[in-house]
């Protein structure tokens, strides 16, 4: 944990930019491989952005922030289903 906690401090803006994250975890996770061909990803899209604006709206937060937020809730949201 420790060596992930230095490589989260020590990564910046252009070291996050220059990574292909889908592919990066792809390995882990084969579904990031397919899903493209597979789902409607724009009526999805739609949704997501709907729930930033709301949050940029109501709390005055960034997109960047708007978007960590959905992402923190979608993983709590995932954990305590699993915890059930």
């Amino acid at each position: 944990m420790k060596n992930i906690k230095e490589i989260i401090k020590n990564t910046n803006e252009n070291n996050v930019e220059q990574v292909d994250w889908t592919k990066a975890w792809s390995g882990k996770y084969p579904v990031l491989k397919t899903y493209q061909k597979e789902v409607d990803i724009p009526k999805y899209a739609r949704q997501i952005r709907t729930m930033f604006t709301m949050l940029q709206d109501d709390y005055g937060y960034s997109e960047e922030d708007a978007m960590l937020v959905l992402k923190d809730i979608l993983a709590h949201e995932y954990l305590d289903k699993k915890k059930r």
